[in-house]
């Protein structure tokens, strides 16, 4: 399963500004890698597991701004065209680092 957070803040006042670093930030601490601008994504063991830490989000949102998630499973991220540009081989980006106990 993965987890797909896109979003748009706002970037205009210095106070916008932090509160986007602090959301990138807080992000790339849960784990999540940039596949894009303002595109993350996670790799989670099941459902339940996308679920408790899109919760975990919505609590280090910002006010303003629009911030989305998808649910996707494996084998539908697999199925990810690229019209332009390389997938990138990351070890982190890997269904296979998931450990199940």
């Amino acid at each position: 399963m993965r987890l797909l957070v896109m979003f748009d803040l706002p970037t205009e006042t210095s106070l916008e500004r932090k509160a986007y670093r602090h959301f990138r930030k807080a992000l790339l601490n849960e784990g999540f890698l940039m596949i894009q601008y303002s595109v993350y994504v996670r790799v989670c063991v099941s459902k339940q597991s996308a679920q408790f830490i899109e919760n975990r989000i919505a609590g280090f949102t910002p006010e303003d701004g629009l911030i989305q998630t998808l649910m996707v499973t494996e084998q539908q991220y697999n199925k990810m065209h690229f019209l332009v540009g390389e997938s990138k081989d990351d070890v982190r980006n890997s269904a296979e680092r998931t450990l199940i106990l």
